[in-house]
């Protein structure tokens, strides 16, 4: 952190160049980095080469797992309760895929649901030494207690047909500290959010959550919607896309300090694969998403149905996960036809909105809720679920 103190005496000054500012981000986040978690290569693949200072050359896949482990995650989860619950590696409580397209133009984040029961392929043990034996249907939030991160890539690799060379592990406090880093994200809130379960009460209207409460918020089932984890799925695009609106907005992108708070938080609350470990790598892969406009960053739901065999789980949606695994392949721009997740976008015409705090600014939509394509985009089945970045949603209302 002092270098952080220096950092914000030298550029109130203005002596610290470019080159200077370079130099001390590299330093500090090469500390954070610990040694990589090698991911395993399916047929045909190879370890993509460190990228020179720039944006990365072509299009990237990454896979960003949450783990629900209680362990290590300080006094609010250290209950005998709690470490019953989860511990050690956890579960993949929540797992995204990141595409960014070969020219740049364009990013989806893939949400695979933590009860999707799917067949998951042989896998390393975590220590290592031994294989853990493929299994024709398990659900798909325990890869990450059977084989650790690579488990969690190679399943999700045939999920999606794509070929993910990077990934990254983040625990509670990682979601805690990079909200807190940015100064709290704003979030709509269609009603009162009640939940005992995340210990989370909110009121309706715009809140500015940061640190535990943020947490709470993306991890709440029971505050929202029907209570059901592809409802929290869509509450989590919903923040991702106000995070990302707040990370591009001026506030963020101009100012160095907050910038190196967030990746210190990001590099101190991940575990990362060995591909990720060079600091050079992080910033290619961030250079690469500067310039896509919030149209073209897409959320969306990994496809499915209940599951015949228990009503409690989901099986894919075959279909839907064709297409959108056809998308992908072609590494098309996104384009969803059906509703906005299981949230509400607002509407400027709409006549009734959820009640506003006094001394809250309401929040503006980007338009239509269905923009017009691109000729190349890909127009995906109204069964794909999710929203764009530029989208302001609400919560749906707890039912």
């Amino acid at each position: 952190m002092q270098v952080l103190k220096v950092l914000a005496i030298a550029l109130a000054v203005s002596l610290v160049s470019v080159g200077c500012l370079a130099g001390i981000a590299v330093w500090q986040l090469t500390g954070n980095v610990g040694q990589g978690v090698h991911l395993a290569l399916l047929p045909g693949q190879s370890a993509p080469p460190v990228p020179g200072v720039g944006a990365i050359e072509g299009g990237v896949n990454l896979l960003l797992a949450g783990t629900d482990t209680r362990t290590g995650q300080g006094a609010n989860f250290a209950d005998p309760a709690d470490l019953a619950g989860s511990s050690g590696a956890g579960s993949n409580d929540v797992t995204m895929v990141l595409h960014i397209s070969a020219d740049h133009s364009s990013a989806s984040v893939i949400s695979i649901p933590r009860d999707l029961m799917t067949p998951i392929p042989d896998c390393p043990s975590p220590d290592g030494k031994s294989t853990v034996a493929a299994t024709d249907s398990g659900m798909f939030n325990t890869t990450l207690s059977r084989g650790g991160l690579p488990c969690v890539v190679l399943t999700a690799e045939k999920l999606t047909g794509l070929s993910i060379p990077y990934a990254a592990l983040i625990s509670f406090q990682g979601v805690s500290s990079m909200s807190t880093a940015v100064g709290g994200v704003t979030v709509c809130l269609a009603t009162d959010v009640n939940d005992d379960y995340a210990n989370l009460h909110l009121s309706a209207g715009q809140q500015t959550i940061s640190g535990d409460t943020a947490l709470a918020f993306v991890r709440s089932r029971h505050g929202v919607g029907d209570g059901s984890d592809l409802g929290r799925i869509s509450n989590q695009q919903l923040f991702l896309s106000a995070l990302v609106r707040k990370i591009k907005s001026g506030d963020v992108l101009n100012n160095p300090v907050t910038l190196f708070s967030l990746a210190t938080a990001a590099t101190k609350n991940m575990t990362l694969s060995d591909t990720l470990t060079n600091p050079t790598t992080l910033v290619a892969i961030a250079l690469a998403l500067k310039n896509i406009s919030l149209d073209n960053v897409v959320f969306v739901q990994y496809p499915t149905v209940a599951d015949p065999n228990d009503s409690n789980r989901v099986v894919a949606n075959a279909a839907a996960v064709t297409a959108l695994n056809a998308a992908l392949k072609a590494d098309q721009p996104l384009q969803l036809s059906g509703t906005v997740g299981a949230a509400t976008q607002l509407d400027p015409s709409a006549t009734a909105a959820p009640t506003t705090p006094a001394g809250t600014p309401a929040p503006t939509s980007s338009g239509t809720s269905t923009p017009t394509p691109s000729p190349t985009s890909a127009v995906l089945p109204p069964a794909v679920t999710g929203q764009t970045a530029a989208q302001v949603t609400c919560t749906k209302g707890n039912n």
